[in-house]
């Protein structure tokens, strides 16, 4: 019972990474994603992403510390939801003043 649920995490983790990639190579394949007019609103969408992972992977470590689950549980489903947030924030980000090229 302890190793399914420190599988179960990973493999809803592993979904959700499928899920963004496909549907950023959707996006590639079809030129859609997200370009911005300066540098600075660029660089912030690129970035949406690897933070919502850093802040999910933070949260994930604060729950771990105070509720009795698994840190590895805890930090992969965290880095997970935070990888989906910094998508769908990226998403609607993109989806503000788009320029497509």
């Amino acid at each position: 019972m302890g190793l399914i649920m420190e599988i179960v995490p990973v493999v809803i983790v592993g979904g959700i990474v499928v899920y963004v990639i496909e549907r950023l190579k959707h996006k590639y394949n079809q030129g859609n994603l997200g370009k911005k007019k300066s540098k600075g609103a660029q660089d912030l969408l690129d970035s949406l992403i690897p933070m919502g992972m850093i802040f999910g992977c933070a949260i994930g470590v604060i729950v771990g510390m105070f509720f009795p689950i698994s840190l590895l549980s805890t930090v992969s489903l965290g880095a997970g939801i935070g990888y989906l947030f910094g998508f769908l924030a990226y998403e609607i980000y993109s989806k503000k003043g788009n320029i497509h090229s």
